[in-house]
């Protein structure tokens, strides 16, 4: 124990949080030394985008990283958490134009260099803002260590990475569909789509077969794509169009002849059967047309509008054109039919414009070999995804993996390393600066205008942050990483790069756990949006309630992989959690006395309560630390809770007070220890949940650590093991409870104390009953306890209860009305009536009978039989009292 201090009267987190967290800073509990020699544990944070403020999310991420590592650095682990934000290279563009349009400044206007300073200016502000909450929530990163994608050691990964996979033939420069948003000019990735459900229409055109009086009709959703169309496809097994194979078709209002091609791409039962072909504008016709050496017109700007020069289209928007051609299809008496269509339109997630396939000149990424190790390492075991079902995702998306686009139209990011010399047109690739053509000479250079991917630097982010590509001593200490904790949604964007990334760059994985989780919705279970208004910031939750009560509010009953329900009702109850273990522990802070604790250290004469509180904490120890171990923290934050609240406080410290306020010294002295133990221990367990008032209330308490965050974990005793001492308090408790209960129901205060009548039904009882002899006069009210050896020779307008091991009989009748103890009895009647019927119907299940382990339908049956014993115990009282 430490030397008392004083303990505020009430629970304030905000008197204590943010003192102890820079106190935990300033001590450097955090930063880790880099030694080799010493087992290691190490989580790199899933940077957050600069784009705004953190939410629940984040909250939720952070707080599983926490308590993880929290309870690593507790067993001895050097520990590593690093923290660090992503630039978000097109998110962050579209929310810095965004802000410098408020002001009437146009990006094109003040020119890539003026962009950039306002950018860096935007990702110093945010990067800070996102610092503190990451610290209001109590996370034990080592901002020592604190990386950002765009730093200077990030970047030379970044080029090194690019420049390794160029001359390793795994980058070319090429012509191929990509995703294109006309809005921010600039290709995009799968991961910055979001699909919406809208209205549409299928236009069914007809186009004429050439030298034949037959047309071949077709439906499309883009009608003004069509003159990019290069072919018509039909399925080799369509019997419909065979005649037609090979003919040549007129491309309504512009005249132009194209191919009538077989392809298996055509699906024979939707639409027409027949199929528009439009290379460079579509996907799945990008591969038609390259299977059938098609040409690849190109018809649409950068900015979204037609191409045509020559035409009245040309310079339209694509959706303006879209009506002029469906009215010229119209009077030319090409348009069929016109049919009403819901369909998904792919928009990009920043500025909700509809994105445009289109064909492009960019950089790839051949991704074949790079995926393939990257598979075998899951399948192996070597990766392990928790829950295991997300290694589905991960292998649908690599087993058919594409080429990776790696190059974006923007300003704000990673610069491609590439030069062009003006004078030969040489292509220089380096991780450095060019200065002069490595084939003339010529010092008239210019580097490439694009800038990579966000995800190409995310990708290394494991390795990059540690120093790669120099061999620094964090990067041989902390790499390969342990877990990487993250959500569902960003699988094969982001943990799939990482894996291809750290077997390709150093030839190893990059960390050895994928802990997967589900998303914080609300209590609707509706995902969180601004647009829903449903959002909920975890600063303000915290301001309110203390981080401790957020953290644990997320973390309880959270599974791998599910998503949660917030629900600020349970915000309050983990507030008033944290309350009640401030209470017990300004309890023991305020009664335990100190020298006796001192004198009695060795002295093991334990009473039962303390044998059956040291034995179930000794279980919660094993269970917790299991629990942490298989990334079951929501069942362990459960555990603590039920703990805590139920066995400690609202048991044990009671059972113990008589002990405290009675006049035996060794018996005190001894209550002393096994409730500082107690208390330390849980407090302990509890700390990588909530750290903060489990900081607080340890300084205050205890001196064997400076502080809880580097106090050894708990470990399993197998000596403290005692089953004996369970059951037997076990007895006790439930009986205790049952008297509680009738004494409630039946309005009989607690100080009017009543005898206590005991028949034990099972031999094992009966020295537990008898032990607890006191426990009933203190906890239960009984002014004396009787134990029975014939039910026959209890009184008549007797109250009884019917417990674990032993019938219970009350003379309260001259206290209570006997009408209310009558309905009572009936209710228990039905509930045991109601339990018995629920066994019946499971055990004359033959489906569960057959199947369920034979110790599950033997429990069954001996619950039955329990439940019919209590039965006839109800009724035969109802009896008596009729």
């Amino acid at each position: 124990m430490a030397q008392k201090k004083e303990m505020a009267t009430t629970y304030n987190p905000k008197e204590f949080e943010d003192r102890l967290y820079d106190l935990w800073q300033e001590k450097g509990y955090f930063t880790p030394k880099a030694d080799k020699n010493k087992k290691s544990y190490t989580i790199v944070i899933p940077p957050p985008n600069i784009t705004g403020k953190l939410h629940l999310g984040h909250a939720l991420d952070d707080t599983i990283q926490d308590i993880i590592i929290r309870t690593k650095r507790m067993q001895g682990y050097s520990t590593l958490w690093l923290p660090g934000e992503d630039h978000a290279s097109i998110a962050t563009e579209v929310k810095v134009e965004k802000e410098l349009l408020k002001n009437g400044i146009e990006k094109k206007k003040i020119g890539r260099e003026k962009f950039l300073e306002k950018t860096w200016d935007w990702s110093n502000e945010y990067r800070g803002r996102i610092r503190n909450q990451v610290k209001k929530l109590g996370c034990s990163t080592d901002f020592t260590r604190e990386r950002f994608t765009m730093d200077e050691g990030l970047n030379k990964a970044v080029k090194k990475f690019f420049v390794k996979l160029y001359n390793d033939g795994l980058i070319y420069q090429g012509n191929r569909i990509i995703n294109w948003c006309p809005k921010c000019q600039t290709a995009i990735s799968d991961a910055e789509i979001e699909y919406e459900e809208q209205q549409g229409h299928f236009w069914h055109i007809k186009y004429k077969i050439v030298g034949s009086d037959e047309y071949l009709e077709i439906a499309t959703t883009r009608p003004e794509t069509m003159f990019g169309d290069t072919a018509i496809a039909v399925n080799p097994k369509d019997e419909r169009y065979k005649h037609l194979v090979g003919k040549k078709a007129i491309l309504p209002i512009i005249n132009r002849e194209i191919p009538i091609v077989e392809d298996d791409y055509v699906d024979m039962e939707f639409g027409t059967g027949a199929v528009k072909i439009t290379p460079a504008h579509d996907p799945n016709d990008y591969h038609v047309g390259k299977r059938h050496n098609l040409p690849e017109i190109i018809i649409m700007n950068e900015d979204g509008t037609i191409k045509l020069p020559g035409t009245k289209y040309d310079g339209l928007d694509r959706y303006e054109a879209r009506k002029l051609v469906v009215e010229d299809l119209d009077k030319q008496g090409y348009l069929v039919k016109i049919k009403e269509h819901a369909h998904n339109v792919g928009c990009h997630d920043r500025c909700g414009t509809t994105i445009e396939p289109m064909l492009s000149k960019q950089w790839f990424v051949k991704m074949k070999s790079l995926a393939e190790p990257a598979i075998k390492v899951v399948r192996d075991k070597k990766v392990k995804f928790v829950p295991e079902r997300f290694e589905k995702t991960y292998f649908n998306w690599m087993e058919n993996i594409q080429d990776w686009c790696i190059s974006r139209q923007l300003w704000w990011g990673h610069r491609i390393p590439v030069w062009y010399c003006k004078d030969c047109g040489e292509v220089i690739v380096t991780d450095g600066e060019a200065t002069k053509c490595t084939k003339c000479g010529s010092t008239n250079l210019e580097q490439d205008k694009d800038v990579l991917d966000t995800w190409f630097s995310s990708a290394l982010w494991p390795f990059s942050t540690l120093g790669w590509p120099d061999k620094t001593e964090d990067l041989k200490c902390f790499y390969p990483n342990n877990t990487l904790v993250t959500g569902y949604d960003i699988i094969f964007f982001w943990v799939a790069r990482m894996i291809f990334s750290g077997l390709y760059c150093m030839d190893d994985i990059p960390f050895e756990n994928v802990l997967i989780h589900g998303i914080v919705r609300d209590s609707q279970g509706r995902k969180m949006s601004k647009s829903l208004g449903n959002g909920v910031d975890p600063i303000e939750v915290i301001d309110e309630y203390g981080a401790d009560a957020l953290r644990f509010t997320l973390i309880t009953g959270n599974a791998p992989g599910n998503d949660i329900r917030y629900y600020p009702e349970r915000v309050e109850a983990s507030r008033n959690f944290a309350n009640k273990i401030w209470n017990a522990s300004r309890f023991v802070l305020m009664n335990i006395d100190e020298d006796l604790m001192s004198k009695y250290k060795d002295c093991k004469d334990y009473s039962g309560a303390d044998r059956w509180i040291m034995s179930k904490l000794n279980t919660l120890v094993k269970e917790v630390t299991d629990n942490i171990e298989k990334f079951e923290l929501g069942i362990a934050s459960q555990k603590l809770y039920d703990f805590i609240w139920g066995e400690l406080c609202d048991w044990y410290i009671e059972l113990v007070k008589p002990v405290m306020y009675g006049e035996d010294e060794k018996a005190k002295g001894v209550a002393y220890n096994v409730l500082n133990n107690v208390l330390s221990t849980s407090l302990q367990l509890l700390h990588p949940v909530m750290p903060f008032i489990t900081e607080e209330i340890y300084t205050h308490l205890y001196t064997e650590y400076e502080s809880i965050t580097i106090s050894k974990w708990p470990e399993y005793d197998e000596s403290l093991k005692d089953l004996k001492a369970e059951k037997d308090m076990e007895y006790i408790i439930e009986a205790i409870r049952e008297i509680r209960n009738i004494r409630t129901e039946m309005n009989v205060p607690f100080s009017r104390k009543a005898k206590i009548m005991v028949h034990v039904a099972e031999k094992d009882a009966y020295e537990a009953f008898q032990n607890g002899e006191d426990y009933f006069k203190k906890l239960a009210s009984a002014s004396e306890v009787e134990f029975l050896k014939d039910k026959n020779d209890v009184p008549k307008n007797i109250v009884s209860a019917v417990t674990r091991g032993a019938e219970l009989f009350i003379p309260l009748f001259d206290l209570v009305d006997m009408d209310k103890e009558i309905e009572r009895l009936n209710k228990e009647k039905e509930k045991l009536e109601a339990e018995i019927k629920r066994v019946e119907n499971k055990l004359s299940n033959e489906k569960f009978v057959s199947k369920a382990p034979e110790a599950v339908v033997n429990a069954e049956r001996e619950k039955g039989d329990k439940y019919r014993e209590m039965l006839n115990t109800v009724i035969e009282r109802l009896q008596n009292i009729k």
